[in-house]
């Protein structure tokens, strides 16, 4: 496997080739071929599986903790380069990109999260931050400490995200009056919402391309 990785590159492995790669780095004496049989048949890709709570990973017999935080640290590396492709960018014109970061990170989250992106007066990225996570269907949000927080960054515009676990990205009324108490609130110190994004599975939806904000 890795002669063909060498030679053909990362796209001539299967899903469960390349778990059982990063796990034999991590489980050097270990047979890591049923390992990472196990957790495409267990999660259903190699995605799934890097991004499975650590607790269900433990679960898979053979993996333990070093395969578990091997999982995880790949995760965090393939989060780390995709956001690179819009921190400190004018984010407004690299939507595209900012969808993928956005996907990757949400998409295949159990729960529902809120995050925030704060940007700075030339709408560049400055700073994404979880602002609170919930139930599978349910997450609280304060317009006070949220725009507590812009001011902190010295942002003058945001851009509200969470996910539906559900996969439906389709705004609740509860998302829709969400979204508006919080303009009312960041309008009133000059902070400007440009948009309220729901993130689904493989797909998304823009609460200001709806014509709700």
């Amino acid at each position: 496997m890795r002669t063909r990785l060498l030679k053909a590159g990362p796209e001539s492995l299967a899903d469960h080739e390349v778990l059982e790669m990063m796990l034999f780095l991590a489980l050097p004496r270990r047979d890591t071929k049923p390992i990472a049989r196990a957790l495409v048949t267990r999660f259903g890709s190699y995605a799934q599986a890097i991004a499975a709570p650590v607790a269900e990973l433990l679960t898979v017999e053979g993996l333990g903790e070093s395969g578990a935080a091997a999982l995880k640290i790949v995760q965090a590396a393939a989060l780390r380069l995709v956001k690179a492709e819009v921190i400190y960018r004018p984010v407004l014109n690299h939507w595209d990109r900012l969808i993928e970061y956005l996907t990757a990170v949400l998409a295949r989250e159990r729960i529902e999260q809120t995050r925030v992106l704060f940007l700075d007066h030339r709408n560049r990225l400055i700073a994404d931050e979880v602002q609170s996570s919930g139930t599978v269907n349910h997450t609280p949000v304060y317009p006070r400490e949220l725009v507590k927080r812009a001011l902190e960054h010295h942002a003058t515009a945001i851009i509200l995200v969470h996910n539906h676990p559900s996969g439906d990205p389709t705004p609740s009324q509860e998302d829709i009056a969400m979204t508006r108490e919080i303009k009312q609130a960041a309008s009133t110190l000059s902070i400007v919402l440009h948009d309220h994004v729901i993130i689904g599975n493989g797909k998304w939806v823009s609460l200001k391309r709806l014509g709700l904000l």
